[in-house]
């Protein structure tokens, strides 16, 4: 199970553990004066980013994105208050019966008050 080849690299490897880096003193010299500059620097003041309201804006993909959205929402809510009369035959074929609620009452009053009172 042993190779030659990994055994002359594992004696490669093992001559260069044996090995302890010397660092110049020049090159340790302009380290730390590198190292003191960047210490002595202003502060870097990066502007702060979109709320989170404008993070959502461009996650969903800006003015377009937001319009159409919109557009459809209205036209569900639009079609779910008074449905075409394809979509209620539909539904009633799907759940057998149709039902009907009305704001108005007979005499065309948005609500009927006495209606709610037995008598």
């Amino acid at each position: 199970m042993t190779d030659p080849k990994f055994d002359m690299l594992d004696d490669l490897f093992a001559q260069a553990r044996d090995q302890t880096p010397v660092v110049s003193d020049d090159l340790m010299a302009r380290v730390l004066a590198d190292a003191a500059t960047a210490q002595t620097r202003e502060p870097i003041v990066v502007a702060s980013g979109p709320g989170p309201f404008g993070r959502l804006f461009e996650v969903l993909g800006g003015w377009p994105a937001l319009g159409s959205l919109t557009a459809a929402t209205v036209a569900g809510i639009w079609i779910g208050m008074s449905p075409p009369l394809a979509v209620e035959d539909m539904t009633a074929g799907l759940w057998g019966e149709t039902v009907t609620v009305s704001l108005f009452s007979d005499n065309g009053d948005v609500f009927d008050v006495g209606g709610l009172i037995d008598g």
